[in-house]
C-alpha cells in the first residue's frame, strides 16, 4: 500500500525516484548510478559513525558512572570505617581508663586490707599479751586469796579459842541517790566461841524529834561467821527529814545498837540523774 501511495503522490518526472525510494524503504536497494551509490555509502558511514559514537559515549557514561559510584562508595565506606574505628578507639580508651581506675581502687583496697590485717595482728598480739598478764595476775590473786583465807582461818581458830570476837560494827555508810533514794552499807563482825556461824538480824531505823521510820531490809537476816556486809537501798518517805540513824543487831545471844548522825547522808557532787544509770550496790569493804 505504501508503494501504491507513493506512486500516486509522485509526479511523472519523479516517478523513478519515488519507485527507488519505495523499494529502498521496503528493503530492496535498486541499482543506482555511481554518484548516487557514493552518496548513500557516505550517509551509511556517517550514520554508523554516529551510532558508534553514541555507543562509545554510552559506554563512557556507564564507566564514568561506575567509577564515580565506586569512588563514592569507597569514600563512604572509608568514612564509615574510620568513624567506626574512631568510636572503637575512644571506647577502648574509656574502657582502659575505667580499668585503670578499678585497678587503682583495687590496689588501694588491697593496701587498706593489708594495713587492717597488720593492725589486727598487732591488736591480737597485744590482746594475747594482756590476756597472759591477766592470767598471771589472776593466778597470783588466787594464791594470795588462799593464803589470806588460810591466815583468817588460823586467826579465827585462835580468837575462838580465846572466847571469840563480840558482835560489832566495823564500818557504816549512807549515800544519797537520785529520786530521793539512799544506799546504805554496814560491815559487821562477829566470831562465836564455838567457831560456828550464827544468824544475824539487823534493824535500820530513821529518827527525828517526833517520829521514826523503820527501813525494810532485803534480806531481812544474814549469816555471820567473821565479817558480814549488809547492803541495800531505800526511798525516803515524802516530807520526812531524819536527824539520826539507828542500827540494831542481834546474833548468837548478843545484841547491840549503834546510833549515827544523818550527816552520813550528805549530798554528793556528780550524782546520776536516775536510778537506772546506777550500777549494782557496791559490795566493797567500807573504810572505817
Amino acid at each position: 500500500m505504501r508503494v501504491k501511495l507513493v506512486r500516486r503522490l509522485c509526479s511523472q518526472p519523479a516517478r523513478s525516484s519515488c519507485q527507488n525510494a519505495a523499494l529502498y524503504y521496503m528493503g530492496h536497494r535498486p541499482h543506482l548510478p555511481k554518484s548516487s551509490a557514493g552518496s548513500l555509502n557516505a550517509i551509511d558511514g556517517t550514520q554508523r559513525g554516529a551510532s558508534t559514537l553514541v555507543l562509545a559515549l554510552f559506554v563512557v557514561v556507564i564507566l564514568v558512572t561506575a567509577i564515580v559510584g565506586l569512588v563514592f562508595g569507597h569514600k563512604l565506606g572509608y568514612q564509615r570505617g574510620f568513624h567506626s574505628m574512631q568510636t572503637e578507639t575512644k571506647q577502648a580508651m574509656i574502657n582502659s581508663t575505667e580499668a585503670t581506675r578499678e585497678l587503682e581502687k583495687l590496689s588501694l583496697s588491697h593496701k587498706i586490707a593489708t594495713n587492717q590485717a597488720s593492725t589486727a595482728k598487732q591488736e591480737l598480739a597485744i590482746s594475747l599479751a594482756n590476756l597472759n598478764e591477766l592470767r598471771k595476775s589472776q593466778q597470783t590473786l588466787t594464791v594470795k586469796n588462799r593464803q589470806i583465807s588460810q591466815l583468817n582461818e588460823l586467826y579465827a581458830d585462835i580468837v575462838s579459842d580465846k572466847g571469840g570476837m563480840p558482835l560489832q560494827v566495823i564500818g557504816a555508810e549512807i549515800k544519797p541517790l537520785p529520786e530521793n533514794a539512799f544506799e546504805y552499807g554496814f560491815d559487821v563482825g562477829m566470831l562465836s566461841s564455838d567457831g560456828k556461824a550464827k544468824r544475824l538480824t539487823p534493824t535500820l531505823t530513821l529518827l527525828n524529834d517526833d517520829d521514826l521510820v523503820e527501813v525494810p531490809l532485803d534480806p531481812s537476816f544474814y549469816t555471820i561467821e567473821g565479817i558480814t556486809r549488809i547492803r541495800g537501798r531505800f526511798t525516803m518517805p515524802t516530807g520526812f527529814k531524819p536527824l539520826q540513824v539507828k542500827l540494831s543487831l542481834q546474833a548468837g545471844g548478843q545484841k547491840i545498837e549503834q546510833l549515827y548522825n544523818w550527816t552520813l547522808g550528805a549530798s554528793v557532787d556528780g550524782m546520776p540523774l536516775s536510778l537506772l544509770d546506777l550500777p549494782k550496790v557496791d559490795e566493797s569493804p567500807i573504810e572505817p
